[in-house]
């Protein structure tokens, strides 16, 4: 699991701003959604594509630890699958990464395919919301209906967890609190390549985005 380093600065810096490190004390259940980003194979899975990320296989226990309480208290649990399957791919990437390492993505997480499946080891339960996705951000304009089926079920508060924390995780809850949901962020229910890009995102979320909390903290808000 990702080591957690927030400088003092931006804490009392936080503190200044709202006066309170934190941001909500209680989530209402009821309204609220758990939105697991991306844990599907490709990603999980040792050595199974370019796409993997092995500290999401450290955050697994965490997420589904959440899941069943929020399904307890009666919130919503969502999952997203990602497929960059789209012509936006090549046009996004280029000149980030070579042609090979497009086609790969591409080709690794295409609807399905093994890599495309939601990890066997996540709580993924039928009657939960699942949603895939076409860009980094569940909740942009034609990425998925995610947006639509949240507020069906009148859910107004996101905890966002999954991989990547700074990409797919941190665009999905810019986004959500873009469109006026209550954010909090799984600080360590999140991952990505390393600690400096993990805590980069917590760092500039919790200022202004998300409530940035771990685990245990976010059970409590939930009881």
């Amino acid at each position: 699991m990702h080591k957690i380093d927030i400088p003092q600065s931006v804490m009392e810096a936080c503190k200044r701003r709202r006066g309170s490190s934190s941001v909500y004390d209680h989530l209402d259940p009821a309204k609220t959604a758990l939105v697991v980003i991306d844990m599907q194979n490709s990603w999980l899975e040792p050595g199974l594509s370019v796409l993997e990320i092995p500290e999401a296989r450290s955050i697994i226990p965490n997420i589904n630890t959440l899941a069943n309480k929020v399904r307890s208290v009666g919130g919503t649990v969502a999952w997203t699958q990602s497929t960059f399957a789209e012509p936006w791919t090549s046009a996004m990437y280029k000149g980030f990464c070579d042609e090979k390492w497009i086609r790969k993505i591409i080709a690794e997480s295409a609807p399905g395919t093994h890599g495309f499946g939601i990890c066997d080891r996540m709580d993924w339960h039928e009657d939960d919301i699942t949603v895939t996705k076409n860009r980094p951000s569940a909740l942009i304009q034609g990425a998925s209906d995610l947006e639509a089926r949240l507020r069906d079920r009148g859910c107004d508060t996101i905890i966002i967890t999954g991989t990547l924390t700074n990409a797919c995780c941190e665009s999905t809850a810019r986004d959500a609190a873009a469109l006026g949901f209550h954010v909090v962020f799984a600080s360590d229910g999140t991952a990505t390549r390393s600690d400096i890009e993990h805590n980069a995102t917590l760092i500039n979320l919790m200022q202004l985005v998300a409530d940035v909390r771990p685990t245990n903290e976010i059970m409590d808000m939930l009881s």
